[in-house]
Order: C-alpha cells, then sequence, then structure tokens
C-alpha cells in the first residue's frame, strides 16, 4: 500500500505536515512512501560594490530654465564621477522629468491674512492653481568598486552640483560561487531532516524523485551617517562614513524522496 507524507521544512524552523500532496506526484512502487522537504541554506560575504543613485533637482520660471540649469549642474556631476575614477559602464541614468509646479490660491491667502493679521476668509469659488514655475530632475545610478572611497566620492559629487543622494545598496559583483555555498547547504539540510524522519517513521531514503530551487538575496540593513549641511568648514570634516557590513545570500530547494521499509 502507498502512503504519502509531505513536509515543508525550513532550517531553524519546525515542520509542518500539508494536507495535499502537489499537483503532480511522480509515480511511487507499491512499497514505497513520498516524503517532500524542503531546505534552506545561507551565505555570507562582505560586499565589494556599492550601488547609489546621484541627481540634481533644479527649478525655473520655464521648463527650459529648469532643464537648462539642471544640464549644467549635471554635467558637473558626471565629471567629478569620472574625476574619481567610476567607468563609463558604471553610471547609467536612472531618472530624467520635467514637472510644472502649481501655485496654492488658499494657502497663499492664509499667509498674506496672518501676516497682516487680517481675518481669513474662504473664498466663495475655489481658485484655480495656476503654474508658477518648473521642476526638473535628473539621477543617475553609480556602482562603486572601491567601497573605501565611497564617502569620499559622495562628498565629491554634492560639491559638484548634486543635490540628491539615494542609498547605499551593497552586493556581490560575482555571487555565483557563494550562491553556489547556499545551495549546497539548502540540499544537505533538506536530505538530513528526510533522513530523520525517515528514521522516525522506520524508514529509509531508497531515491530523490524530484529537486526544485528558489532563493536570492537576503541584504542586511546598512546604516549610512553624513554629516549635517552648514557644518563648519574649519577643521576640514573628514569623508561621510559609510559601513558596507554583510550581505547574506540564500537558497532554498524542495527535494522528493522516495522511502522504503
Amino acid at each position: 500500500m502507498k502512503w504519502c507524507i509531505f513536509l515543508a521544512i525550513a532550517a531553524g524552523a519546525t515542520s509542518a505536515v500539508q494536507a495535499q500532496l502537489p499537483a503532480a506526484n511522480p509515480m511511487l512502487a507499491p512499497e514505497e512512501t513520498l516524503l517532500v522537504v524542503s531546505g534552506e541554506g545561507q551565505s555570507r560575504r562582505v560586499p565589494d560594490v556599492a550601488v547609489f543613485s546621484a541627481g540634481v533637482v533644479t527649478q525655473g520660471k520655464t521648463g527650459g530654465d529648469a532643464l537648462g540649469a539642471n544640464a549644467t549642474r549635471m554635467d558637473e556631476v558626471v565629471k567629478a564621477l569620472k574625476r574619481a575614477s567610476i567607468a563609463d559602464r558604471d553610471i547609467q541614468t536612472s531618472a530624467l522629468s520635467l514637472q510644472p509646479q502649481y501655485s496654492n490660491p488658499e494657502q497663499e491667502a492664509q499667509i498674506r491674512a496672518r501676516m497682516t493679521r487680517e481675518p481669513y476668509v474662504a473664498p466663495v469659488q475655489p481658485q484655480t492653481p495656476r503654474i508658477i514655475g518648473y521642476e526638473a530632475r535628473n539621477n543617475v545610478q553609480v556602482r562603486v568598486r572601491k567601497l573605501g572611497e565611497m564617502g569620499r566620492i559622495i562628498d565629491t559629487l554634492v560639491q559638484a552640483g548634486a543635490n540628491q543622494v539615494d542609498g547605499p545598496s551593497f552586493t556581490l559583483d560575482e555571487p555565483k560561487a557563494v550562491l553556489d555555498e547556499a545551495r549546497t547547504e539548502a540540499v544537505r539540510e533538506a536530505r538530513s531532516r528526510a533522513e530523520l524522519y525517515a528514521r522516525a517513521a522506520g524508514l529509509r531514503i531508497s531515491r530523490i524523485l524530484s529537486i526544485s530551487e528558489g532563493g536570492g538575496y537576503y541584504p542586511q540593513p546598512i546604516i549610512v551617517t553624513g554629516r549635517m549641511a552648514g557644518a563648519p568648514p574649519a577643521p576640514p570634516p573628514p569623508p561621510s562614513p559609510v559601513a558596507p557590513g554583510e550581505v547574506m545570500l540564500g537558497a532554498t530547494v524542495s527535494i522528493q524522496f522516495a522511502l522504503r521499509p
């Protein structure tokens, strides 16, 4: 008589018995029992690549004014990146936008009333907002491969005209070997748990029927501390400190085992 045991296991977690089997079960011999086990593997490394975005936000009375001012400052930002030995392949435009800026007549009337100490009277008919200018934004995504230079590069970009910096996130330039370690650990974990359940049931593993994989990056929280604007110029402050920490790569596998008495 065939028996089926379906268990979902994660490393460090308790097991759970599922009520139903996968949709497509492999063929079992009459004396075999199906056991489905999931395993998880993880591998940590110090990152060797940092990714962040830097950009310029400008305003102008016309769209052309806003874009022109933005292009001038953004050109200096890109030049600063190249002077910092950032390769062309590691600089990519990630966002470019031009948006109208609208007035807020009701808010402006309230401010005038407070300044003149006169009572504010709401208009009977709402006033239509009008365009009072334009805002242009241009951002580039940057990959830094010398993490020790990260803080200095960010400071250089701000000095060159960047007024928007986001990130960084940290990653590995060549993650395959680290992922393979996690995959190996995941299979080892699944096999170990399968043997445990087989022994507890008075059975043994006879063969593996299928293996399926899932997984990916699990970045750790990164704290970046920067200087506040307006700090005294003397003595010269150190570069903005950046702590890369570690990145963790993980993989999960689901393995179907056939058990025999």
